[in-house]
């Protein structure tokens, strides 16, 4: 496993990387931890910057999320979903074909292991309203504005 740190305006990150790609990027992480880069780590590192910055809108990094057969079909749903644009649990399920599964894609989108760039931070409340994010709501919130996203804070 290879993972490299990356400082951001929502704190430092970890990403984490098999040789085939992203396997998770955590929140929070300690700057002082042991660095293993790989190409998929710049990679990831670079894109992320670019994120971060303004300049990138789509993100091409291969990943390595492990999962199960709903949690796959879930995920590869979110990153249907545009930067600055966002949906509802009810949206991933209909888009899913279990239009009555929302509490399990709510919990798939909660197992997400790659945030940002599978972007489950679009995922909000049907009333406009934000709901649950690993990273924190203020974090949630950050990366909404971020993307110029029109959200309701209370």
């Amino acid at each position: 496993m290879f993972n490299q740190l990356i400082h951001t305006p929502i704190g430092w990150l970890n990403i984490k990387a098999s040789d085939k790609g992203v396997v998770a990027i955590e929140f929070n992480a300690d700057q002082a931890a042991s660095q293993k880069m790989n190409t998929v780590t710049q990679q990831c590192f670079e894109q992320l910057s670019e994120y971060f910055t303004g300049v990138r809108k789509v993100f091409s990094v291969s990943l390595d999320m492990q999962g199960t057969d709903f949690q796959q079909q879930v995920w590869r749903a979110l990153e249907q979903v545009e930067f600055g644009q966002t949906c509802s649990y009810t949206d991933i399920a209909v888009g899913v074909s279990s239009p009555k599964a929302v509490r399990a894609v709510g919990a798939a989108n909660g197992r997400n292991p790659v945030p940002i760039i599978v972007p489950c931070h679009r995922v909000i409340g049907r009333s406009g309203k934000l709901t649950g994010y690993a990273g924190g709501i203020d974090t949630k919130a950050w990366l909404l504005t971020h993307e110029g996203t029109n959200f309701l804070s209370k």
